[in-house]
């Protein structure tokens, strides 16, 4: 019994063994890393997993190839080697036939942790690994020379592209690609572009779906670089790379070349949507989000800098966000800082043409000339016979302002390749900047006939089409550059306004620009974004490239939006202070300058202080004032780009309270010289740039002490302001002055539209107090320079309390605002003529007239009365002809032609 037992339970045992050896085989073959797992998880940004797993299939596959000799590279069969070059490999567990698929899958593999290595930037392992992979199979000379090329060891980069080729490795047409490249960058372009041009006819002769993704890829951008030529072969490279996306789903590359040819176009909508595509399935992608960064700084929204540190917390050898980085701080006059990102990024890659030119850039605005020429010189070692060294320095130049050294150095480029479209553009684009109108249009129309696919070219020779009917209006020093349906209107305005601030500005600046300044005004503000980056979206109003100027008219903003008589004042004053100092001031000191000068100018004109900047001053979010240019050209928060100005205004308004105005123009002269900012402050304030900073930082919090004091509670600004309005909604008048009352007792200079000031005009009026209401107005139109309906207001109060010459005054400050009201004008003119003001009514019924009056006989007649009172009567005589060549029965207008008509014999 005993026996039996033991002998059937012997015998159970024996069968339970195997048993439990296949269960834990098939657990083994569920849970075994598969190639597309491993993809699966790079794809998703999941790195150390992606790593992990290529790594465990690398060496699994080692070991299946130790145990079968046969499967050397010279013996694969071709198909393995096609399978593992596309990934279309099984790598499940299961035993591969023999002599094939193991030497596929460490192929594959050991690609696949090439890719991941490369993209967490851990360039040192991704060398290490393609180089023993090469060592054992040409199928990996084209992985190590891609790693190589990205380290910048480009001779022996071509060797191993060199070696795929002569192998026939199955991704030889990359490493054709590469070589081309190579070849095209040494200056053979003949050559090379005989070997781009091989790619066409490769995917015309391809059956459908022979070729692989990353051929298609290959063959996208040997068609990119033919467009260089052919631009019609631009939209091939996308259509090569939507292919390339169709035959691999799950890879990022296709959509990340295809946004980045969008953006090369201009094009930042469809690459913004290419990058979040990529980023929406990996948030972490270092690639695409440079990309979404590329987009953001092109765009000029805030936080691209963000965005690219994102990249590097990936890849922190992410060159390309380096770069990103250096060309940011370059756009905020921090030179040294742009130099140090540039060297770090060629610490990585020394063949970088990006950090090569922005490191160029970077010597050259910082006055290093020998550190300039010493690039320019590598960078020609590298590339000869390039242009787009030079032409991205000359797009440097522009962004800081100097058109004058892009045109220059956009030249420069052209004597190296006078075909590049990129550096005829940069020229073009800069020469109307300086007012060389016909030379500009003429470089562009030769870039755009290059390169058709470029938005900025084709949008600045539509505008400069559009500008050719513009009237040009000259006064002494102003050429008015203005819409044929507003020049009439706005010329005497405009002209008289700019005359104004050339000799107040001349006068206090003691020197003038040489030349005549022209100002372009435009009533669609798409057409002077276009004039301004080539694009439409620029949120600015107004911009100074010297003595060009370009602005939106009061037609292309809503009314009570914008102030386009302190926008024309503010860009005059640039006009100046550029010219004083050759363009190199930096850009911190020309807005506050200018915002100072508007302030200056009229009662209400220039920034003003709102809640939102006493917040961000409470909480220690306003930078430091030397570091005053991160906030205007690298904003971090909404609103910082407007605090920046003010803040810049205040900095010239502290410096000549503390040193007098002749410190303000020895900053000036200082900057002219060349010198930087801690220089500048040294030799025209005596001062050291920390000392600079808490200096001001003291000075703005004692201005502001007492708002910051009343800033929180129940009983703070925003608490008084929000329960006054509450109150006066309500009915409750008298409540509402007593919270306002102790607003303006604390902030009486606190701006915003519904400001105090404006709260408490509607509260006093509530009550019936007149003269009180006037006064609040006035306060309140003495801050807010686009206060419309309250210089309206104001205006009537004045007519009530029987001050026309007060109401006609309040009503020319609303013209800066909106002139386009014929209503408005009437009313002028009534209010001119009761203050006895012949000038003024003459002014008025022009306006009138300009603005297309449906009398228009009347108009005329109207205008001719007005100037015989004010003394013209040769020109009255014209205007009451015109009204009677419109009505020739008008019988007013032919009594006053009598009138106007001398005697025979009599004198004039």
């Amino acid at each position: 019994m005993r026996g039996g037992v033991g002998g059937r339970s012997a015998v159970l045992a024996s069968f339970a063994l195997p048993a439990l050896l296949l269960a834990a085989a098939a657990a083994c073959a569920q849970t075994a890393p598969t190639l597309d797992a491993g993809r699966a998880a790079l794809r998703e940004g999941r790195y150390d997993e992606a790593i992990g797993i290529f790594r465990r299939l690398v060496e699994r596959a080692a070991r299946a190839d130790a145990a079968a000799p046969d499967t050397a590279a010279a013996e694969r069969p071709r198909d393995a080697a096609r399978a593992a070059a596309t990934g279309r490999v099984t790598t499940s567990g299961a035993t591969p036939a023999a002599g094939a698929a193991p030497a596929a899958a460490a192929i594959a593999a050991r690609r696949a942790l090439v890719r991941a290595l490369l993209e967490v930037g851990r360039y040192d392992e991704a060398e290490a690994v393609a180089r023993k992979g090469a060592a054992a199979t040409p199928e990996l000379a084209a992985t190590l020379g891609d790693v190589l090329l990205r380290r910048g060891k480009r001779a022996e980069a071509e060797r191993a592209f060199r070696r795929a080729v002569d192998a026939g490795a199955t991704d030889r047409l990359t490493a054709e690609l590469r070589l081309a490249e190579l070849q095209y960058d040494r200056g053979e372009r003949e050559a090379a572009r005989r070997a781009f041009d091989r790619f066409i006819d490769v995917y015309n002769a391809a059956a459908p779906g022979a070729l692989s993704a990353s051929d298609l890829i290959a063959i996208g951008h040997a068609v990119r670089r033919l467009g260089a030529d052919d631009p019609a072969l631009f939209r091939d490279a996308l259509r090569a790379y939507d292919e390339a996306a169709a035959a691999d789903p799950v890879a990022h590359e296709p959509r990340l070349l295809a946004a980045e040819l969008f953006l090369e176009k201009y094009n930042s909508a469809d690459a913004r949507a290419g990058f979040r595509e990529v980023l929406a399935v990996n948030p972490r992608h270092p690639r695409a989000l440079v990309g979404l960064a590329r987009v953001m700084e092109f765009d000029g929204e805030p936080g691209a800098g963000d965005v690219a540190r994102r990249a590097l917390e990936t890849n922190p050898n992410s060159v390309a966000a380096r770069v990103l980085l250096a060309r940011l701080r370059l756009a905020a006059e921090d030179f040294a800082g742009a130099a140090e990102e540039a060297e770090r990024a060629l610490a990585v890659d020394p063949t970088s043409p990006t950090a090569l030119a922005v490191l160029a850039g970077a010597r050259r605005l910082a006055g290093d000339a020998a550190g300039f020429d010493a690039v320019v010189a590598q960078a020609d070692a590298l590339y000869p016979g390039s242009a787009a060294l030079l032409a991205a320095v000359a797009e440097l130049a522009a962004r800081n302002r100097d058109y004058r050294g892009a045109v220059a150095l956009a030249t420069h480029a052209l004597e190296r390749d006078p075909t590049s479209p990129r550096a005829l553009g940069v020229r073009g684009i800069n020469r109307l900047r300086i007012g060389a109108m016909a030379e500009g249009r003429a470089d562009l129309e030769t870039a755009f006939a290059r390169d058709p696919y470029n938005v900025w070219y084709k949008n600045t020779l539509d505008l400069l089409d559009a500008l050719a009917a513009y009237e040009v209006r000259a006064t002494e020093h102003f050429r008015l550059v203005l819409h044929p349906g507003e020049a009439a209107l706005l010329a005497p305005y405009a002209g008289a306004l700019a005359e104004e601030a050339y000799a107040a500005l001349a006068a206090r600046y003691g020197t003038a620009p040489d030349g005549p300044i022209r100002i372009e005004l435009f009533p669609r503000h798409a057409d002077f974004s276009v004039r301004t980056v080539g694009l439409v979206g620029m949120g600015a109003l107004g911009v100074s490239f010297g003595d060009v100027l370009a602005m939106d008219s009061p037609a292309a903003r809503e009314r009570g939006t914008y102030n386009w008589g302190a926008t024309l004042w503010h860009e005059t004053a640039h006009a100046f202070h550029l010219a004083m100092t050759g363009n190199r001031l930096p850009r911190w000191l020309a807005e506050g300058l200018a915002v100072r000068e508007e302030r200056r100018a009229r009662p209400g004109w220039g920034a003003d202080p709102d809640l939102s900047f006493l917040a961000a001053l409470d909480a220690g979010r306003l930078v430091p004032a030397s570091r005053l240019n991160d906030a205007i050209v690298r904003p971090e928060y909404p609103g910082q780009v407007q605090h920046g100005y003010y803040q810049a205004s205040l900095v010239v308004e502290w410096i000549e309270a503390e040193h007098g105005f002749p410190a303000v123009l020895a900053l000036l002269r200082a900057f002219a010289g060349g010198a930087d900012t801690d220089d500048a402050l040294r030799e025209a304030l005596g001062m050291e740039r920390d000392a600079f900073d808490a200096a001001f930082d003291r000075w703005l919090r004692r201005r502001f002490a007492a708002p910051l004091a009343a800033l929180d509670g129940r009983d703070g600004l925003p608490a008084l302001l929000e329960r006054a309005r509450e109150r006066l909604d309500a009915g409750d008048a008298d409540a509402a002055v007593a919270d306002l009352e102790r607003v303006v007792a604390v902030a009486p200079d606190l701006g915003s539209p519904a400001g105090p000031w404006a709260l408490l005009a509607r509260a006093h009026l509530a009550r019936g107090d007149t003269a009180a209401a006037t006064e609040a107005l006035k306060r309140h139109a003495a801050i807010d320079e686009t206060a419309y309906d309250a210089l309206l207001a104001l205006a009537a109060l004045h007519e009530r309390l029987g001050d026309p010459r007060g109401a006609a005054a309040t009503l020319e400050r609303a013209l800066w605002i909106d002139p386009d009201d014929p209503a408005l004008h009437e009313r002028l003119a009534g209010l001119h003529a009761a203050a006895g003001d012949a000038a003024g009514v003459v002014r008025a019924r022009r306006a009138i007239l300009a603005l297309g009056p449906v009398d228009r006989a009347g108009a005329h007649y109207r205008l001719a009365l007005a100037l015989r009172d004010a003394g013209e009567t040769a020109a009255a005589r014209r205007e009451v002809l015109r009204a009677l060549e419109i009505a020739p029965a008008f019988a007013e207008a032919q009594e006053l032609l009598l009138e106007l008509t001398p005697a025979r014999g009599g004198r004039r």
